[in-house]
């Protein structure tokens, strides 16, 4: 195993309201590769739905209250491509240039990895010892594949799943039509985006789609509750917990 230092967690909105059981897939995960693991539990939101929305001094006020609570972690670890995105890239260019704040906007970002990226790329590792039986596909999310670069990591991972069959879907990079505030401002466009995708992952004929945000698996969810289907969405986390 690659870098073992204390693992921190930055459990992303979604994940810690509404789905909790990927952040104990997780420290799961972690756990059971030997490495401690710390969650703060004054953090909140890191900033990106303001962002995103064009209000950035409320943005920079979320950046803040963030780097004062993660800056002293040895590195930071989440289950979400989008604010890992909103953190490293786009926290520096909220503050003024050269100014303290910038500083330590830089220093965050050099230590923050997405789930996957940091299994993968930092620990070097590809089989964590999961079982899950059954057939599943992956839906590449656009802030993680197009501004993080990560598309190998999580396809290596679960093809080390015991009793797992992946089967690439037609048009896997494409958007699921969530786009956070996109889907609330562009609900038609959004919706229309959302059917190609569910059309290519009911075409694989598999039992689960896999993905490593969960924004965009809520979105897939949704869809595919409203058509019947039986076909389940599940974190990456939770099937590497398995």
């Amino acid at each position: 195993m690659g870098n073992k230092k204390p693992v921190t967690l930055f459990v992303q909105c979604l994940v810690d309201s509404m789905y909790p059981e990927v952040a104990q897939g997780m420290v799961h995960v972690f756990k059971n590769l030997g490495l401690s693991v710390d969650i703060p539990l004054d953090q909140t939101c890191c900033g990106q739905p303001a962002f995103n929305s064009g209000y950035r001094k409320e943005a920079a006020r979320a950046a803040k209250r963030f780097i004062e609570i993660f800056e002293n972690a040895e590195v930071i670890v989440c289950p979400s491509g989008s604010c890992v995105d909103m953190v490293k890239h786009q926290y520096p260019g909220l503050f003024e240039q050269g100014s303290s704040w910038q500083k330590r906007a830089l220093g965050i970002s050099g230590k923050i990895f997405e789930f996957t990226e940091y299994l993968v790329d930092v620990l070097k590792i590809e089989d964590v010892g999961a079982n899950f039986y059954g057939r599943v596909t992956y839906h590449d999310s656009c802030h993680l594949l197009r501004n993080l670069g990560v598309k190998d990591q999580p396809r290596k991972l679960i093809a080390n799943v015991r009793g797992t069959r992946l089967i690439e879907m037609e048009h896997a990079d494409k958007c699921c039509g969530f786009g956070g505030t996109f889907a609330v401002k562009f609900p038609d466009i959004s919706t229309a985006i959302l059917e190609e995708k569910i059309d290519h992952i009911i075409e694989a004929g598999v039992d689960a789609v896999v993905g490593c945000d969960i924004s965009c698996l809520m979105n897939i969810q949704g869809m595919l509750s409203r058509k019947n289907s039986p076909i389940k969405i599940l974190h990456i986390a939770q099937l590497l917990a398995k």
